[in-house]
């Protein structure tokens, strides 16, 4: 036999494995689905997801969506997933921020800045992501002032128990420079009226998630860093650049390849920790999943459908990222 066919031979060889493996996990799952259907019938126990029409019957307490606790369980799904999303976004946005930051001061040439920010990432790093939610959430509602005195700066930001209200734009008839003005809070006997609200759950998700996501981060800049060449620094100090201009022009466009697939990873665990939120009542695809199973008693669809919405979102993390991996990538010539 030529070694042609001997390859030839060795991937049906593997195919078949392959089929055979993948068959086997089929059959373990219809045996599982089969088997689970039966007892919850033999229970009398609801499945599947029809459910999903129904009405939900509770309320959310926040949201980016309009929601009813009259609207049907998938629009209730539906508003959890988009706050899953108007917590994780900012917080893989502001921990990028912050981590690349922190890992480019780990770099520096100035000695105490090196060693605050080394400080930071072994502190923050070193204490469980659950323990700095809860802290945050305690130190908003806790120790900041009663909502009926809150702190403000300008008469546009006010500081309480209740949140971070502040002054947004607000439009009146046609959308136009003429009707543009600015919905401002207004302090009452109860606290703060008109203008935006971030709430206490939001604020401590979103700042612990962000501070450790940034720990993190700031060791994936780091490193890739460190893996550009020491000569790379030479080459560009002996063109003339200054340490920014050689890290900015010279250091960071070569560590982006190191950079991009452990940023990934870090990305995608930002958006799966969002769902600690349930831990501060922040009305995330979790808690929403969990009041909806406390309501109607199947509980098995509605933790596929939160393992569901976390496969997409990281799926789709994954194939934006490896485009962006391939677009930062130096190409041979």
């Amino acid at each position: 036999m030529n070694p042609s066919d001997k390859r030839s031979l060795s991937s049906w060889v593997s195919l078949a494995w392959q089929a055979l493996a993948l068959a086997a996990v089929l059959l373990v799952g219809w045996w599982l689905v089969r088997n689970a259907a039966a007892n919850l019938s033999a229970r009398n126990i609801a499945s599947g997801f029809g459910f999903l029409q129904d009405t939900a019957g509770f309320a959310i307490s926040e949201g980016v969506l309009p929601y009813d606790m009259e609207d049907a369980y998938w629009r209730a799904f539906l508003a959890g997933v988009a706050n899953t999303l108007r917590a994780a976004l900012p917080a893989v946005l502001l921990a990028s921020l912050l981590g690349l930051l922190v890992g480019v001061a780990q770099i520096s040439q100035h000695a105490v800045l090196s060693r605050v920010a080394r400080l930071y990432v072994d502190v923050v790093r070193n204490v469980p992501l659950l323990v700095q939610v809860l802290l945050w959430y305690f130190a908003l509602t806790e120790l900041l002032p009663a909502q009926e005195q809150p702190a403000q700066w300008g008469g546009h930001l006010y500081l309480s128990k209740a949140g971070l209200s502040f002054a947004v734009p607000a439009f009146s008839g046609p959308v136009s420079w003429a009707s543009l003005g600015w919905d401002v809070p207004q302090i009452t006997a109860f606290g703060t009226s008109g203008g935006a609200v971030l709430t206490p759950e939001w604020l401590a998700l979103v700042g612990a998630l962000s501070l450790y996501g940034a720990a993190y981060c700031a060791e994936v800049v780091r490193a890739g860093l460190s893996a550009v060449p020491r000569g790379q620094w030479e080459s560009g100090h002996a063109l003339g650049l200054t340490w920014t201009q050689t890290l900015s022009r010279v250091i960071l466009p070569q560590g982006l390849r190191v950079m991009v697939p452990p940023y990934t990873s870090l990305v995608m665990n930002t958006i799966k920790n969002s769902s600690l939120a349930v831990a501060v009542g922040y009305p995330d695809i979790v808690s929403v999943a969990t009041t909806a199973m406390n309501q109607n008693g199947q509980a098995i669809e509605c933790i596929a459908i939160i393992a569901g919405v976390y496969l997409v979102l990281n799926l789709l993390t994954a194939l934006v990222m490896a485009w962006v991996n391939h677009r930062v990538q130096i190409t041979e010539r």
